[in-house]
């Protein structure tokens, strides 16, 4: 097994996505929906440019996320002050209850994570 930076690093990232997946099979949440709903739970409002920043997305990526996710009733997308061009994302009702199960998802996940890195210590 390659022990460098980089590898753990990508190996613990899919193993969280993996995990996080599984724990919202039932939802209906795809790929990247559950980060954005973490995100919004605390910039609930943010402009699609905001977003893809802090979710590390490309623009035409978090495009296509936010039309499914609007499509399902997750979000909604509000001009502000007149500027046509630049939208706001707000959580719905059915978002913000999806949001919940992803916080207890992460919070199950980083539990487990803890207790598998303090058998290591």
């Amino acid at each position: 097994m390659d022990d460098s930076l980089h590898y753990l690093i990508m190996a613990n990232q899919m193993l969280v996505q993996k995990a996080l997946l599984y724990k919202l099979k039932d939802t209906g949440l795809t790929i990247g929906q559950p980060k954005i709903l973490d995100y919004l739970s605390r910039h609930n409002g943010s402009n699609q440019k905001e977003i893809a920043k802090a979710c590390f997305l490309e623009a035409g990526s978090l495009t296509t996320i936010l039309n499914k996710m609007e499509e399902k009733g997750l979000i909604r997308r509000q001009i502000l002050n007149g500027n046509r061009r630049s939208f706001h994302i707000f959580m719905t009702e059915s978002g913000k209850k999806s949001q919940k199960l992803v916080e207890e998802a992460f919070v199950e996940i980083e539990e487990a994570a803890w207790k598998l890195s303090l058998i290591h210590i």
